[in-house]
């Protein structure tokens, strides 16, 4: 876990450019980004379709990895870390909330939640501690047997939400994390994630077409043709 506390940068990106090759064509996505996020930010990236927001947070969450440029979290240069190193750092360090909730269909909530430590060395007890405890943060600890069909769409992404705070990480990255809910179930989502950054101090970064769901954040940040804008 970082030793990081309230205040201290947590992400630093310096120079950080992503570059794809499509054919014999390299196409530019991302161009010398510099952005520093501190421990306990709520940070709110939008842009339009094709802007990088995406590559962004998958650069962050060590999904994908910088052309150019130093992108260093928790005082890590993740940009150095082999494929393996990544996994093993993902795992510990990053929680990912997606906007159809990716819960595996055959699970329970609760075995939902638990994937995340399957990596770890926790042992079966400690594992269903962690899980009973994450579920209850999110309000959900009576549906821990319940499997997705069973659970509403705004249920699913709070299991989803659990699944990726269950083993504490450093930094949650949300895309779209209300894109498939409605209006109220999306409010309460956005609060509940408020929650998690102002009482649990975690740092989010959050993509989202939505003014609305941004207007929770601290922050928000556009992104336009790979550069970066601050938002007023």
């Amino acid at each position: 876990m970082s030793t990081a506390t309230a205040g201290d940068v947590l992400v630093q990106l310096n120079n950080v450019s992503k570059v794809y090759k499509k054919g014999k064509e390299a196409v530019s996505v991302l161009s010398r980004l510099n952005l520093d996020i501190k421990q306990g930010d709520f940070l709110a990236l939008m842009g339009p379709s094709g802007s990088g927001k995406t590559t962004l947070l998958n650069l962050l969450g060590g999904l994908d990895s910088p052309t150019t440029g130093e992108l260093v979290i928790a005082g890590q240069r993740i940009d150095k870390f082999t494929a393996g190193q990544l996994t093993k750092w993902r795992a510990r360090h990053v929680g990912f909330i997606f906007q159809f909730y990716n819960l595996m269909p055959v699970l329970t909530a609760e075995r939902n939640v638990e994937l995340p430590l399957l990596l770890t060395n926790l042992s079966r007890k400690q594992r269903m501690k962690s899980v009973a405890a994450a579920l209850e943060l999110v309000g959900l600890s009576e549906r821990a047997k319940h499997y997705p069909s069973e659970l509403s769409g705004g249920q699913e992404q709070r299991v989803a939400i659990a699944r990726a705070i269950v083993s504490d990480p450093d930094l949650l990255l949300c895309d779209e994390p209300t894109g498939d809910l409605d209006r109220a179930t999306a409010d309460e989502i956005l609060l509940l994630m408020q929650q998690l950054n102002l009482a649990h101090k975690k740092t989010i970064i959050m993509v989202t077409h939505d003014p609305r769901a941004a207007d929770h954040a601290q922050q928000t940040l556009h992104l336009d043709k790979g550069a970066l804008v601050t938002g007023a």
